[in-house]
C-alpha cells in the first residue's frame, strides 16, 4: 500500500446534544435546531453560567453491559457506544477481520474528569480508603481509545491524542496517516468529552471563555455575531470508520465520502489566544489544502471553529482570507457550534462527520442566531437557515488552547475521479 493510497469515509457514529445518534443530530442541525439549555447535571447556584449543551437521554446500559459500563467515564461511555454506532453504519464485522489492522485513535481533551471530581469528594468526605479501585483507569484520557478497542475488537494502535480542542480532529488526521502509511487497514477515529461538570465550568468561567447569557440559552452560541460573549461547553462523541480505499473494494462497499487531506501547525504564541497574524492557522489550511490535491477555488463549504468567542471569530476570519485569498469571499462557511455548543477534545470529530453529512445530502448546515454580524467578521457565514447546494469539497477547522491548528479536507468520494 503505497503512501498516496486514498482514504475513505465509510460509517459515522454520534451522541451529540442534538441526540443520540446520527440520523437525529443531523436532522436537528439542518433544522437549525439549538442544543443547549439549562444545566441538568449539578446545581449551578452561584455560577456565572448556568447552561450547557448536554447530552439528553442517555443511559449506557441501553447500550453496553451494566457491569462494563460502570467502569467508565462518561466520555469513554460515549466513545464506545458512537464505535458500536459507527461500525454498523460502516457495515463492518470486525470478527471477521484482521483484529491486528484495525486501530481506535479517540481524542479527547479533558478525559474522565467527572470521574476524577467524583472521587476527589469521596476522598474529602469519607477518606482514602473509600476511593474506588477504577479512578485512575476511568479518569485517564486514552480510556475512551480503549474502550473503543475492548467493545470493537479493534488490537491494532489504540491512543488517545490530546491536543485541546483540535484533539479530534487530529485522531481523525493520524488514523489518516496511518492508512496512507499501509499501517492499518480500518482505523476508528474521532473525539470524545463529558466536561460538564462544576470544576469545569468553573474553569472556564474564571478564564472568561463562556457565555455568560444566562436569559437566553439557545440563543447564547452566536458565532461570528457583533455581540458574542464567549463558548458554550459541550459534551458528546463522533467516531468515524475511515478505511483503504483497497479494503473497502474487497468488502464492495460504496463510501461516504473521503478524507483527502489533513493539516496542522502551531501559534507558539499563548496558552489562550490565537496568534493575532492569523499566519498559522492559514498555514494550516494550505497544508491540508495541499495534501488533498484542492484548489481554493474548488472549496464548496467550509466548517468553521467558529467558537463565539470575541477573539477565535475575528482571527479565524482573519486566517481564512489569508489562506484563501479572494476565495474566501464566495466559499458559504457554518459554525455548527452555534446549534451543539463546542464539545471541546470531540468538537473537529463531530464537525467532521457534519461535513460527511453535508456532502452526502447536499445541505450546508447554517449558523444560527447569526442576526448582527460582526463587521470584522465579514465573510458568508450562512446565517439562520441551511442551504440546499451541491456540496463535493469541504473542510473543518479546529483550533486549540495552546496555539494548536488543525485542519481536514472531505470530499464526496467521486470528486476526483
Amino acid at each position: 500500500m503505497s503512501a498516496t493510497n486514498r482514504v475513505f469515509v465509510t460509517g459515522l457514529g454520534i451522541i451529540s446534544p442534538l441526540g443520540l445518534d446520527v440520523a437525529s443530530t443531523w436532522a436537528g442541525i439542518v433544522d437549525g435546531r439549538s442544543g443547549i439549555d439549562f444545566i441538568t447535571a449539578f446545581d449551578t447556584e452561584g455560577f456565572d453560567t448556568t447552561f450547557a449543551a448536554e447530552v439528553r437521554g442517555f443511559d449506557p446500559e441501553n447500550y453496553l453491559e451494566r457491569k462494563e459500563s460502570r467502569r467508565m467515564d462518561r466520555f469513554a461511555q460515549f466513545a464506545a457506544v458512537a464505535a458500536q454506532q459507527a461500525c454498523r453504519h460502516a457495515g463492518i464485522d470486525l470478527e471477521a477481520e484482521d483484529p491486528f489492522r484495525v486501530g481506535a485513535i479517540i481524542g479527547s481533551g479533558i478525559g474522565g474528569i467527572l470521574t476524577l471530581s467524583q472521587q476527589y469528594n469521596v476522598l474529602r468526605d469519607r477518606g482514602p480508603r473509600r476511593v474506588t479501585p477504577f479512578l485512575i483507569p476511568m479518569m485517564l484520557g486514552d480510556m475512551a481509545s480503549a474502550q473503543v478497542s475492548m467493545v470493537t475488537g479493534a488490537m491494532g494502535a489504540n491512543y488517545c491524542v490530546v491536543s485541546s480542542c483540535s484533539s479530534g480532529a487530529d485522531a481523525l488526521g493520524q488514523g489518516w496517516e496511518m492508512i496512507r502509511r499501509g499501517q492499518a487497514d480500518v482505523v476508528l477515529a474521532g473525539g470524545s468529552e463529558a466536561p460538564i461538570v462544576p470544576i469545569a465550568v468553573a474553569g472556564f468561567n474564571s478564564l472568561r471563555a463562556l457565555s455568560r447569557f444566562n436569559e437566553d440559552p439557545p440563543r447564547a452560541s452566536k458565532p461570528f455575531n457583533r455581540d458574542r460573549d464567549g463558548f458554550v461547553m459541550g459534551e458528546g462523541a463522533a467516531v468515524l470508520v475511515l478505511e483503504s480505499e483497497e479494503h473497502l473494494r474487497e468488502r464492495g462497499v460504496t463510501p461516504l465520502a473521503e478524507l483527502r487531506g489533513y493539516g496542522a501547525t502551531s501559534d507558539a504564541h499563548h496558552l489562550t489566544e490565537p496568534n493575532p497574524t492569523g499566519q498559522s492557522a492559514a498555514n494550516a489550511i494550505k497544508l491540508a489544502l495541499q495534501a488533498a490535491g484542492v484548489d481554493v477555488s474548488e472549496v464548496d463549504y467550509l466548517n468553521a471553529h467558529g467558537t463565539s468567542t470575541p477573539l477565535n471569530d475575528w482571527q479565524e476570519t482573519k486566517a481564512i482570507k489569508l489562506a484563501l485569498g479572494e476565495e474566501a469571499y464566495r466559499v458559504p462557511i457554518s459554525s455548527s457550534k452555534s446549534m451543539t455548543g463546542h464539545l471541546l477534545g470531540a468538537g473537529g470529530a463531530l464537525e467532521a462527520a457534519i461535513c460527511v453529512m453535508a456532502i452526502q445530502d447536499n445541505i450546508m448546515p447554517p449558523t444560527i442566531n447569526l442576526v448582527d454580524p460582526d463587521p470584522e467578521c465579514d465573510l458568508d457565514y450562512t446565517p439562520l437557515n441551511a442551504r440546499r447546494e451541491k456540496v463535493d469539497v469541504t473542510m473543518s477547522n479546529s483550533f486549540g488552547f495552546g496555539g494548536h491548528n488543525s485542519v481536514l479536507v472531505l470530499t464526496n468520494p467521486a470528486w476526483a475521479d
